[in-house]
């Protein structure tokens, strides 16, 4: 079998390279370029990736490829991400990445180039019953990844290998250096990919306009000033500028709200304004193409790291109502829902409202 590794310059890849090739398939490494802008900017690290991803390959001794989807990731992600932060949501980036770039340009070049699969280095599986495709967590729970790989439909997981899949992270990297592989120290990506280790602040307000406003209790009271909406999301304690408040208890304050009609951001001392029992999704998809039924039980998370919450799904015409069988903190719109069963990765959707104080339902009483 040919297959077209997705080669980001990290230890994960590299090792899902190295083990399909020691597995006999005929190996291929592709380098995706999806992000252009000030790539020689001291903290752009696009081009150090590719050279590491270089490395690996002739370490391999496979071939390697290099694709520009830069014009393809700001159309299908990026604008989103821009327009998600316009209207005071808080998007998950990756989830789009993977479902427009590594699962859908990147799948399109590996066919031109002949490869019949593509494998990428994500925490996951993927098991084949009856012709049908399931997407699976990871062995590893601490770095399993279907939460972002959720909106991957039967064509993808058809054409997907995921060899990291039954691995635990320290196998990986202890497999990278015995194999010699010069990425096996190379430190984890964390963050959005494209904004890396600048200032979030200083890199979104060069696309986005901040606009300052007034920082108020749930009760109206004024405490101070934001310098814009969009940097805060909710549950947020860090960052407020917000000291000892004069009758207030000496206790954190956490957003809990957003106005977007006056700009004004909402903060409270009591963590009961973040409690949600319910929500709504929208764009929904599902692994199997539909859901398992008009509602049905299962568990869900609405941020990558969360333990499995019981809930009840109940899909209407365009959307999905999840109500939970215990409050959830926090719950943020614009970040995604993802639905399990056991193992199973059912699929998933965007969160719209929830019964938050400030959620858009009818408030959880």
């Amino acid at each position: 079998m040919r297959v077209m590794v997705g080669l980001s310059g990290g230890v994960d890849s590299s090792v899902a390279a190295l083990l399909l090739a020691r597995g006999g398939d005929a190996v291929e490494g592709l380098f995706m370029h999806n992000w252009r802008e000030d790539e020689r900017a001291p903290d752009c690290r696009a081009e150090d990736d590719r050279r590491d991803a270089v490395a690996v390959a002739g370490r391999l001794g496979i071939p390697f490829h290099v694709r520009d989807f830069s014009a393809a990731y700001w159309d299908g992600v990026f604008e989103h991400f821009l327009a998600e932060y316009a209207a005071g949501r808080t998007p998950n980036p990756d989830v789009l990445c993977n479902r427009e770039i590594k699962f859908k340009s990147f799948l399109d070049a590996a066919r031109e180039l002949g490869a019949d699969k593509i494998a990428t280095g994500h925490y996951a599986r993927v098991r084949e019953r009856d012709g049908r495709y399931e997407l699976l967590r990871g062995v590893d729970a601490d770095k399993d990844q279907s939460y972002f790989l959720h909106a991957l439909g039967q064509p993808q997981l058809a054409a997907t290998v995921f060899p990291l899949g039954q691995l635990h992270k320290p196998d990986v990297r202890r497999l990278a250096r015995e194999a010699g592989l010069p990425t096996h120290a190379k430190k984890d990506s964390t963050g959005i990919c494209f904004i890396g280790e600048r200032d979030f602040r200083r890199f979104l307000a060069r696309y986005l306009p901040a606009r300052p406003g007034p920082i108020r209790t749930p009760d109206g009271r004024t405490l101070g000033e934001h310098s814009g909406i969009m940097y805060h999301t909710l549950g947020q304690r860090q960052g407020l500028g917000l000291g000892g408040v004069r009758g207030a208890p000496d206790r954190p304050w956490y957003v809990v709200g957003k106005d977007i009609g006056t700009h004004t951001l909402i903060v409270a001392q009591d963590e009961h304004w973040l409690q949600a029992r319910r929500l709504t999704a929208s764009g929904l998809t599902w692994v199997a193409g539909a859901a398992p039924a008009p509602t049905f039980r299962c568990t869900a998370r609405t941020r990558y790291r969360q333990d499995d919450q019981a809930c009840e799904v109940q899909i209407t015409a365009a959307a999905a109502e999840v109500r939970f069988d215990a409050p959830q903190r926090a719950v943020t719109p614009g970040q995604a829902v993802v639905f399990y069963d056991g193992d199973r990765c059912l699929g998933g959707g965007t969160i719209e409202m929830t019964d938050a104080a400030y959620g858009g339902l009818e408030p959880n009483p």
